[in-house]
């Protein structure tokens, strides 16, 4: 059993029309054996598990092997630029599963994937991902 020590959160960084489909294929393309995240939040809500729990993925480089990766398809304008386009679906999703996973990871941190480059300062961030405090939005979890 893995020791889970942190919960990031992230955003595809694509257009939120982005399958699971394509997501995979990006990983794959990226040579990665295993998806970037365990979790999917849809535009409608659904959430899409990618892989166990128990399996390592791919989303933030040095912390995989203690983490569960949660990302929302979305987290780019029209322009490409980041921004928090989270459907209210998308929102209540994560919300639900934050709480789920909650209860078997106590002891985890939730974060934004940003976050680990240090919560409040920007300049430090190597990715706006997940674009939006998710370190203050989930704190109360």
């Amino acid at each position: 059993m893995r020791n889970i020590k942190r919960i990031f959160i992230h955003c595809t960084a694509s257009s939120r029309k982005t399958s699971i489909e394509q997501l995979l294929a990006e990983f794959k393309s990226r040579g990665w054996h295993a998806p970037g995240y365990h979790y999917v939040a849809m535009p409608d809500g659904r959430m899409v598990k990618l892989l166990d729990e128990e399996k390592v993925s791919n989303g933030v480089r040095g912390y995989n092997q203690s983490a569960i990766n949660i990302v929302y398809v979305g987290g780019i304008d029209a322009k490409g630029r980041p921004t928090d386009n989270r459907t209210i679906e998308q929102k209540a999703a994560i919300v639900h599963l934050l709480i789920e996973l909650r209860s078997r990871y106590p002891n985890a941190l939730i974060m934004g994937h940003r976050d680990i480059w240090g919560a409040n300062n920007p300049k430090a961030w190597q990715k706006a991902c997940p674009c939006f405090n998710a370190t203050r939005e989930y704190g109360a979890i």
